[in-house]
């Protein structure tokens, strides 16, 4: 098939271009490049897929509506999955305006493109910040999710509406994904991991939000892109047995379906620093602060409806993931061991 991705040269775009290409299939990657943080990152991602014969790559902003609309007219695509997006929780407290460009803008863009041109499947990155002030856990993606507590949560909530509401309009079939926390090699510098493990390395303190008692549900990303992929098979259909007395947000009458995707294993920070102590052979230099706006105590995916789509879950380890991490990040940033 021929598939685009967008955001083919952020960090859990390569990572699923890479596997698709490994099934053989033809990649279409874009990406603005943006310098949100260095490009050279950007940039050095693609060099690992460009010397694919079945990858071709356009800078692109999906912001722009004509050239979306173009590459699809131009490329026909069987499958699209969207992963470009404005990302961070902190950084929409900055630079809102950034986020309703990419997130909903764009996002219109793809879905407009998806409808005039035959894409048979699209799947689009959602986040478990959609969860926002929600206490139950772990979440399900049968909660209600009406409470966003960052502007970033709440562009990606607009997202899901967006998709079921084309996926009533116009038939078409749409996969929404709630990532939980990703983390890996070739993450990007302004995630909590990348700050840690450089501070550390430089014998700098790091800034410890909520006196180090939140709690993620740290994904790896290879099992985030596993994920991914084998979601792009599972065409969603109809589901006539929906109770609109009762509706859920994660079925519908429409081709429309929503999964998490996460470790389903809840990490408190504090365990998660001493897990990247271990891995560095250094202590960290820890400076307690209060939660940030935006943030929320905990997140812990259930995987249910996960395992019986595809038959799989994330099961990295985080001491490996973060071994993995580690050896990334001294190769490529030149760190001493």
């Amino acid at each position: 098939m021929k598939i685009l991705v967008t955001g083919a040269a952020g960090f859990i775009g390569m990572h699923v271009a890479q596997r698709l290409l490994e099934r053989e299939h033809a990649i279409v990657g874009v990406d603005n490049l943006n310098d949100y943080y260095d490009p050279k990152l950007k940039i050095d991602r693609l060099a690992r897929l460009q010397p694919h014969p079945r990858f071709a790559f356009h800078r692109l902003d999906i912001g722009d509506q004509p050239s979306v609309s173009s590459l699809f007219a131009a490329e026909r695509f069987d499958r699209v999955v969207h992963l470009a997006a404005q990302a961070g929780v902190r950084y929409s407290l900055k630079n809102p305006h950034a986020y309703v460009q990419s997130n909903v803008h764009g996002f219109l863009n793809v879905l407009e493109a998806c409808r005039h041109h035959g894409c048979e499947h699209l799947v689009y990155a959602s986040t478990s910040s959609v969860y926002g002030a929600n206490r139950k856990l772990p979440f399900s993606v049968h909660d209600n999710t009406d409470h966003p507590v960052s502007l970033y949560a709440a562009t990606k909530k607009a997202n899901e509406l967006m998709a079921h509401t084309y996926s009533h309009l116009f038939a078409l079939p749409v996969t929404g994904l709630r990532f939980f926390t990703v983390y890996g090699p070739w993450g990007r510098p302004d995630m909590s991991l990348a700050l840690f493990t450089r501070a550390i390395l430089q014998g700098i303190p790091i800034d410890v939000f909520n006196r180090g008692e939140m709690e993620r549900d740290f994904t790896y990303v290879d099992d985030i892109a596993e994920g991914v992929v084998r979601l792009l098979d599972v065409v969603p259909t109809p589901d006539e047995s929906v109770d609109m007395l009762r509706p859920d947000p994660a079925v519908s009458y429409a081709p429309y379906r929503l999964y998490n995707i996460g470790n389903n294993r809840p990490v408190q920070l504090t365990a998660f620093i001493e897990t990247l102590e271990r891995a560095l052979g250094r202590s960290a230099i820890k400076n307690f602060v209060p939660m940030q706006p935006g943030d929320v105590p905990a997140t812990y995916a259930d995987i249910e409806e996960l395992r019986d789509a595809i038959g799989f879950a994330p099961s990295t380890p985080l001491e490996e993931g973060i071994r993995r991490y580690v050896a990334w990040f001294r190769e490529y940033y030149e760190m001493p061991a």
